[in-house]
């Protein structure tokens, strides 16, 4: 016969203990690399790019053509004037402006030179009003001075121009962006230089990402 006692301890043995469930740990990318990598992936999908306006004035058509003859001299993108076919749009803002320089060279030279010199001599004798006096002097002096002047002036007029340039999807989101500043090259302008150096950054990025596709 089993008593109530006993019936308690089967129920308390026969009962199967509940083993808690390890949580799972997951990894937590911050945000702001999250979104890094998306807009990587988006410049790497890029091979047909609109060049947008720049401006209406002369400086910024100039520069505006500058870019899209950098772009299609690097035979990395086609560069298309249909806005709907391309893959984004670059879009940017330019200054250009003349300045003059003013340069001064001056050297002088100094030199003189003085001396003097003063000798005087009295003799004589009298003797009941007869007699006889005599005397000698002698003086000099010298002085030299010699100057020489050189100056030289020039104006030079340099030319300095910025852009800022940005890449924008076809979302409307901004996938690259940049800001350069030239005062010229050796076999170019200004505007052409930094036309120049914001294509070539371009490039750069882009084949960075490609070496490594995961890095912001």
């Amino acid at each position: 016969m089993i008593t109530s006692f006993g019936v308690l301890l089967l129920l308390a043995f026969g009962q199967t203990v509940a083993t808690p469930t390890p949580k799972t740990v997951q990894s937590q990318v911050p945000a702001s690399q999250t979104v890094d990598v998306e807009l990587s992936a988006e410049l790497l999908k890029v091979r047909r790019i609109y060049v947008d306006s720049f401006g209406d004035d002369t400086i910024s058509k100039q520069l505006r053509a500058m870019v899209i003859d950098a772009l299609a001299q690097s035979k990395r993108f086609i560069v298309t004037e249909n806005k709907d076919k391309a893959d984004a749009v670059l879009k940017g803002t330019g200054l250009e402006k003349t300045s003059q320089e003013y340069h001064a060279i001056g050297e002088s030279t100094d030199v003189g030179t003085a001396a003097g010199g003063q000798h005087g001599e009295v003799n004589g004798t009298v003797v009941n009003g007869n007699g006889s006096v005599s005397g000698s002097s002698n003086g000099g002096f010298i002085a030299r001075r010699l100057g020489t002047s050189d100056s030289q002036a020039s104006t030079e007029t340099v030319d300095d121009a910025r852009l800022a340039a940005r890449l924008v999807s076809t979302d409307g989101d901004v996938i690259w962006a940049t800001t350069k500043e030239s005062k010229g090259a050796k076999y170019k302008g200004a505007s052409a230089d930094v036309a120049d150096q914001i294509v070539k950054q371009l490039l750069w990025d882009l084949d960075k990402l490609k070496d490594n596709p995961k890095q912001p």
